[in-house]
């Protein structure tokens, strides 16, 4: 199972974020990130819930309470949605 620290730093290093800049994204010193990411401490529920829209997962995946990741649709129309689904799963098909 992966810990909410390999989580963080994973979804941190996907999106080609340093230490400090995702500190400063979030409004916590580089030394708070060193410390979620190793899991010495977890953060407050206000900066969880920004770490959570920063990355589009939900908070419940962040605490491995769910495994999927969400896909942010918003600003699409309802066709532009339905593409997306349609792609996933021809996607899953194609495994």
């Amino acid at each position: 199972m992966v810990d909410f620290g390999e989580k963080v730093r994973a979804l941190r290093e996907a999106r080609g974020l340093s230490q400090v800049q995702f500190a400063e994204l979030l409004g916590v010193t580089k030394g708070m990130i060193s410390a979620y990411e190793t899991s010495v401490r977890m953060p407050s529920y206000k900066v969880l819930i920004r770490i959570a829209r920063l990355f589009n997962v939900s908070a419940d995946y962040l605490l491995g309470l769910e495994c999927k990741e969400g896909i942010d649709t918003s600003g699409l129309n309802a066709r532009q949605k339905q593409l997306v689904v349609e792609l996933v799963n021809e996607l899953r098909r194609t495994k």
